[in-house]
């Protein structure tokens, strides 16, 4: 399974944030914003101050996707 942080793009469409704006509210590094970016895997606590800034659930931000050769 494989990281997919689509759902957190469209929050921040809905609040009329942009990427900058999240980094710079969170504290993250550019590289965690990258790996974001990527759908590559952040820590929990990147994503814990995601979800405090932005007042949502980690379900709200990412989904798990399986790939294709998972069965």
């Amino acid at each position: 399974m494989t990281v997919c942080y689509n759902k957190l793009w469209k929050l921040l469409i809905d609040k009329n944030m942009k990427k900058k704006d999240l980094r710079l509210a969170t504290g993250m590094s550019t590289t965690a914003l990258a790996k974001l970016g990527k759908n590559e895997h952040v820590s929990t606590e990147i994503l814990t101050k995601i979800c405090k800034v932005l007042d949502c659930d980690f379900c709200d931000i990412i989904e798990l996707v399986k790939e294709k050769d998972d069965d």
